[in-house]
């Protein structure tokens, strides 16, 4: 029997205190999750789970998500073998978004460029236009390698 979640009572006291996992699914069926690396906090990722994802990932300990660009779950790191076990799962006081806490196996990459993190450009000002400058280029693996019989995955 597959892992299911109640719908929010409504009452905020009660979905603010501890008790009953449900989420806060959007009009998509999605919840946002920001992704963190356990050992040193850094922010890795932030993605999108449906139903299915975080069930999978409560069952399994494995992160999975839901693709919106190939319309399905995805379990990160299946291509890459940069699979991330959760360590522990948090949700905001609203239960709209979740917290993952992750190790990285494999190369310790979780973006799809090969880097560590998808964060690996700032953003700042540059004569009145916003442009981004790359300031992790550091890449733990070679996503045309990694990738090469998949070429739309990105995982």
């Amino acid at each position: 029997m597959a892992l299911t979640f109640p719908p929010a009572s409504g009452d905020k006291h009660e979905l603010e205190a501890a008790g009953a996992f449900t989420p806060k699914f959007d009009a998509h069926g999605l919840v946002t999750a920001v992704v963190t690396d356990l050992k040193d906090g850094e922010l890795l990722m932030v993605a999108h789970m449906n139903a299915q994802a975080v069930a999978l990932t409560l069952e399994t300990g494995i992160a999975h998500y839901y693709s919106r660009s190939r319309d399905k779950i995805w379990k990160k790191g299946e291509t890459s073998g940069n699979l991330q076990t959760v360590r522990e799962m948090r949700t905001d006081c609203d239960q709209d978004a979740i917290w993952l806490k992750v190790s990285v196996a494999g190369h310790d990459a979780t973006c799809h460029t090969g880097r560590r993190s998808c964060f690996y450009r700032t953003v700042t000002l540059d004569n009145g236009q916003a442009v981004t400058t790359i300031t992790d280029d550091k890449r733990h693996f070679d996503p045309a390698i990694t990738y090469a019989s998949e070429p739309s995955r990105q995982d």
